[in-house]
């Protein structure tokens, strides 16, 4: 760490959960600058890195050749100190059912940047409780970052479901020299695609879904393009199913099947989500909006409209303020549709 100002950041700082591990050491073998995170997840039921958590430190310090010290469960403070960026391939075991797309959430934004072609594979939940389905990132978080130049494939070889996980799935991701500016706000579509998925259940269980879905749509004079997905692939039982509208800029509506919850309550419940950010008429789902942020800071000269402001899009522009010297602007308050301005 010869030569390099160390940047400490408190993991408890808003929600107190993952995210802040998560962006801090993206950004940080993003812009080559080392990071000491303390408090990790101080607002939990259990403090400290999880398997989820640890993996996805892991997967970027692989990436990025950092040293890395306090990467054990139950560590509050780890710090990390990246070397350069490095193309090939990356395999991510979490062995549990825990999130696959909040590995990639740390990983995606360094990746782009290394000196060569990435591919990354990660084993685990595919679709579980508290974050993006893989679904949601192949139809609507990518396609956004590809307006902005990013390069990236994406396979789902199998899902995988709480308790047991087992998912495979597989991202091939471009080098780029620079991400381009985004400037987004109205949202424009004619109509609503549909996912539904229901694995080593019956077909009626992703059928249900679907249909419950498109009978809350109609009723608002909505279209649905339906797309049933069957299978036995997976080490356990799951369903599941994605909204999102077909305009250059996609919002989304989700939920995942559980135990003792109707497949049509799954249904309805994903319909309403994507009413909620359609009658918004922004850009960006509340959901996108913070996930965008390290990349919009990267690229500069940003604007966006959110469905709604929410307390993860302000943690991670403070993230983010502390790695890239950007200006950071927020028009609106919490809970309402606003405007984040990068200059």
């Amino acid at each position: 760490m010869e030569n390099k100002t160390l940047i400490e950041i408190d993991g408890s700082y808003g929600e107190g959960g993952g995210a802040v591990l998560r962006l801090a050491t993206a950004l940080s073998a993003f812009n080559s600058k080392p990071v000491k995170i303390v408090n990790i997840r101080s607002k939990r039921p259990k403090p400290g890195l999880m398997p989820q958590h640890l993996n996805a430190v892991k997967a970027v310090a692989d990436l990025s050749r950092a040293t890395v010290s306090g990467l054990e469960i139950g560590s509050t403070e780890v710090i990390f100190d990246p070397a350069h960026l490095s193309g090939g391939e990356y395999h991510v075991d979490i062995k549990t059912a825990g999130s696959i797309t909040l590995i990639l959430q740390a990983f995606l934004l360094p990746a782009a940047f290394a000196d060569g072609p990435v591919k990354i594979t990660v084993r685990g939940g595919t679709d579980v409780r508290w974050s993006p389905s893989v679904d949601y990132l192949e139809n609507v978080n990518l396609p956004i970052l590809r307006m902005m130049g990013y390069k990236a494939k994406t396979k789902l070889i199998r899902r995988g479901y709480y308790p047991r996980g087992g998912g495979i799935f597989e991202v091939d991701i471009g080098s780029i020299s620079d991400m381009k500016p985004l400037k987004i706000c109205g949202l424009q579509f004619k109509s609503i695609n549909c996912i539904s998925h229901a694995t080593n259940l019956p077909r009626h269980v992703a059928e249900r879904q679907a249909h419950s879905a498109n009978k809350v749509l109609k009723q608002s004079g909505y279209g649905l393009k339906i797309e049933i997905e069957h299978s036995n692939n997976a080490l356990g039982s799951g369903s599941g199913i994605l909204l999102w509208t077909d305009g250059v800029i996609p919002v989304a509506g989700s939920s995942t099947g559980e135990p003792g919850k109707s497949a049509e309550k799954v249904g309805i419940e994903a319909a309403n989500q994507i009413l909620y950010h359609i009658k918004r008429q922004a850009a960006l789902d509340r959901y996108m909006a913070d996930q965008i942020i390290p990349f919009i800071a990267a690229a500069g000269k940003s604007t966006v409209k959110t469905a709604e402001l929410t307390s993860h899009v302000l943690t991670n522009i403070h993230v983010t303020k502390m790695f890239i010297n950007k200006r950071i602007k927020v028009e609106g308050k919490l809970g309402d549709p606003g405007i984040i301005k990068v200059e």
